[in-house]
Formats: C-alpha cells, structure tokens, sequence
C-alpha cells in the first residue's frame, strides 16, 4: 500500500496535546515539598513546549484534570 495521508485532515484532535509524568521531587515548589505526604505522589502536566500546568496528586487525576479542561493527555517518562 503506497498511498499518502494527510494527517492534517483527518483523525487530527482539536485539544491540546499535554505531557503527564511524575514530578522529580528536586523540581518542586518548595512548599509542595514541605508536605512530606504528597512527595511520593506527584505528577505534572505539561504544555507541548514543556512549560509546567499544573501539579497534582497522583496520575489519574492528571488525566482527569487535563481532560475537564479539554486538553489531550499523554504519559511521557
């Protein structure tokens, strides 16, 4: 099979793509970090450009979070 597809036109998804990944603890907000609790549960969303969104506790609520607010999440490492 040797036809083309314009992934432009087709199956291309309106909502903005945002990475998901556990947070690394040294890059987390001092007071996140003073909540020894929360530490060990913590994911990022980020834009497709990397700039942080939003964190939060544990990596179904990211998923949730990003979706609610129309946006396409994917787990990056």
């Amino acid at each position: 099979m040797n036809t083309k597809f314009d992934f432009n036109d087709h199956g291309a998804t309106e909502q903005p793509i945002v990475y998901v990944r556990k947070a690394n603890v040294d890059e987390l907000p001092d007071e996140v970090r003073d909540q020894p609790e929360l530490v060990d549960d913590i994911y990022a969303v980020h834009s497709i450009d990397g700039e942080r969104l939003a964190l939060v506790q544990g990596r179904e609520l990211a998923f949730v979070l990003a979706r609610r607010h129309d946006m396409a999440p994917v787990t990056v490492h």
